[in-house]
């Protein structure tokens, strides 16, 4: 894990110019970035880790994609999965899109998948909001029914989004993130941390 680790911190150091360049012409995340909160509710970054002796039942989720495509925790078994709740017009869910793209470069193939869960969008405006963040990985539309949100209730409280959380090889929430990730080496870490578990076991 220690190269991982540095790694990880490298990659953080130069892409942090990136991510500051890449959202300089975002007036939502620098109004975000100003502290004006202005249009949405979050939470505090607040970051919870549960010990495998200490988590919950495994949660199954299933939703259409951006593509229209089924999505389907089952076919992820196995697999340590990070989930992020999210909508186009929420300022620190555009502030962090380039560190969970980031990370989610670092793992994948590595035993890891990443699945977004936009609470608010249809799949026009998510499609729209993944072309300018290069998002790659594959988001579920949520807002006609939302059965992923209701799915994870006890876990992402309705007024925090963003919210990530990170689920075992087992499907059992791991760790969970209340508002805008800050830095890709802790989720990094969180991930690296997982898939070794899930190696070792």
């Amino acid at each position: 894990m220690g190269h991982r680790r540095f790694s990880a911190a490298v990659a953080l150091a130069a892409a942090s110019v990136l991510v500051l360049a890449g959202c300089s012409s975002d007036p939502l995340a620098e109004q975000y970035r100003a502290g004006d909160n202005k249009g949405y509710i979050a939470g505090d970054g607040t970051i919870a880790e549960f010990p495998a002796d200490q988590r919950g039942e495994p949660v199954e989720f299933a939703g259409e994609s951006i593509e229209g495509e089924r999505i389907d925790s089952a076919d992820l078994a196995g697999e340590v999965v990070v989930v992020n709740f999210w909508y186009a017009g929420c300022a620190p869910c555009r502030a962090e899109a380039p560190l969970l793209q980031q990370v989610h470069e670092e793992f994948d193939g590595e035993g890891a998948a990443f699945v977004g869960v936009n609470v608010r969008d249809q799949a026009a405006t998510a499609a729209s909001f993944e072309e300018n963040y290069g998002i790659t990985y594959p988001s579920i539309i949520d807002v006609n029914d939302g059965a992923v949100q209701y799915a994870f209730a006890g876990d992402v409280p309705p007024s925090a989004v963003p919210t990530t959380l990170v689920l075992d090889a087992e499907g059992r929430v791991a760790a969970r993130i209340l508002g805008q990730l800050k830095d890709a080496s802790i989720l990094s870490t969180i991930v690296g941390d997982l898939v070794d578990e899930a190696a070792a076991a």
